[in-house]
């Protein structure tokens, strides 16, 4: 099947015809999904080369497990879980939470526009500060965040990737953002 064709393809009815017919479509998965799950990796762990080693692993878990996929389920939810779970493997192994780096477009802090030396100044100053808010933030609200403001993922699909309750998701994010806003008072000197 041509790659337009296969790029048409909703992410179930294209793992049907992977199981089916040709598992060298499994690219297209790999072209759809591979900067989306490096971006997540990168910013749990900020390491760019061992997320990209991360992803290239919950790829391959992905493609070895294709056959246990549910096709009434959501592709990106389970290709997600793989990649989170693969993080976590690796920073227990590590045996340390490792820093999160944050972007700038994360938050909607800082716009494109046309900015002068002192404003583009004072967004690094407000990126430097935001990034060393989030220095002891613990991975459970991190993962939450980064999906949600990110990643762009609904409650639902956070749900299904790190298998907790929808209610859970919502107090996570409240109190993550939440932590996030005191980490940066007392980072800038404020009780």
């Amino acid at each position: 099947m041509k790659r337009d064709v296969l790029a048409s393809l909703s992410d179930e009815k294209l793992v049907v015809y992977v199981r089916e017919k040709d598992k060298e479509a499994y690219s297209e998965v790999v072209r759809r999904y591979g900067d989306k799950l490096w971006r997540y990796v990168q910013y749990m762990i900020r390491d760019g080369d061992l997320a990209a080693e991360i992803v290239q692993r919950a790829m391959v878990k992905g493609y070895e497990n294709l056959n246990s996929f549910d096709v009434r389920r959501k592709f990106s939810s389970w290709i997600y879980r793989i990649a989170h779970n693969e993080t976590i493997s690796e920073m227990r192994g590590r045996k340390k939470i490792l820093y999160w780096p944050l972007d700038a477009d994360l938050w909607g802090v800082f716009e494109s526009r046309e900015q002068s030396p002192e404003d583009k100044l004072d967004d690094k100053l407000m990126k430097e500060w935001l990034d060393s808010c989030m220095a002891d933030l613990s991975e459970k609200y991190r993962a939450v965040l980064v999906l949600y403001y990110l990643e762009e993922k609904t409650y639902e699909e956070i749900s299904e990737i790190l298998r907790i309750s929808m209610g859970t998701v919502g107090t996570r994010l409240s109190r993550g953002k939440a932590l996030v806003k005191k980490l940066c008072n007392r980072n800038n000197g404020k009780k």
